[in-house]
């Protein structure tokens, strides 16, 4: 069983920025997505186990950065220049696979979400 706690959600202001974290054990890829209310879920961003390859959505390019310490077991979300429409909950899943995650990957375990909301 594979367990994924995020934290570090909160209220910030537009052009603000946040660190969400993900504790995940094993040597798996990672991915953020985030569901806003009355809307799909969606892919932000994903990570390799090694570290070496990542993933963007557009919507989130040059803002975010997905990194990763595997000494801590835990995996990163910088959110830089925050936005109103960024307001979402944040979660972290894996593929149970250390390679690159990609949005329609099948992802087996997921955390409980971490709330991101920004203000105008």
């Amino acid at each position: 069983q594979v367990q994924l706690v995020e934290s570090g959600g909160g209220l910030v202001q537009a052009g603000g920025s946040l660190r969400l974290s993900c504790a995940a054990s094993g040597r798996y890829g990672m991915g953020w997505f985030r569901q806003a209310p009355g809307k799909e879920r969606e892919f932000v961003a994903a990570i390799s186990w090694s570290g070496d390859s990542t993933m963007y959505a557009d919507s989130v390019k040059g803002r975010f950065t997905i990194s990763r310490d595997n000494a801590k077991n835990t995996v990163y979300l910088q959110m830089n220049s925050l936005k109103p429409e960024d307001t979402a909950v944040y979660y972290c899943a894996t593929t149970r696979s250390s390679s690159l995650p990609g949005p329609r990957s099948g992802y087996d375990y997921w955390g409980q979400g971490t709330q991101v909301t920004v203000s105008s």
